[in-house]
């Protein structure tokens, strides 16, 4: 049992459910949108101290919130599309201790739910709230995803398949970055 975990009374030496994180760490859910669009999807521009880089749009589940309505709302905040949820297609951890950000991302988990999802509409005048290294919204085309900074990295060659109709990977990819 790791250490910070609260035990049960019942003598197993078990998580009693629903307990709190340990201390010095997050846990959370993150919902994104594969929003295809010709031979283009849809991701966020941002910006760190090693340049541009480009995420999937979405962001986390509040609690209460289904992981439907999280899609959504977080797809519009950040892009100012309104979207359909679609099917779950990939899910992946990241577990900041496992990877290169290790430093900055300490004691963070953070599982994500990819989904398709269809474009309903633009909504102008949609209340944008980025994130704050988010310096923009860019439908990227297929053919540049071997050229661009993307997290997960495995998606540069998982979201062309996609595209294709033609993953047929592990809908869980794992702890990946």
């Amino acid at each position: 049992m790791p250490a910070g975990f609260p035990k049960r009374d019942d003598g197993t030496g078990s998580p009693a459910p629903f307990e709190g994180d340990p201390p010095g760490t997050r846990k959370r859910n993150s919902c994104k949108a594969i929003l295809f669009r010709g031979d283009s999807v849809l991701l966020t521009a941002n910006l760190d101290g090693m340049g541009v880089f480009y995420l999937l749009p979405g962001g986390g589940q509040l609690h209460g919130e289904t992981l439907a309505d999280a899609l959504v709302r977080e797809v519009l905040e950040e892009t100012g599309w309104l979207v359909g949820p679609g099917e779950l297609l990939l899910v992946r951890d990241y577990i900041g201790d496992n990877h290169q950000f290790s430093e900055e991302d300490r004691g963070v988990h953070q599982t994500e739910l990819m989904f398709s999802a269809e474009i309903v509409r633009h909504m102008d005048g949609a209340p944008a709230v980025p994130d704050p290294w988010q310096t923009g919204v860019e439908w990227v085309s297929m053919d540049r995803m071997e050229d661009i900074r993307i997290y997960p990295s495995v998606l540069a060659s998982i979201l062309p398949m996609l595209h294709r109709d033609a993953y047929d990977g592990p809908v869980y990819i794992g702890d990946v970055n």
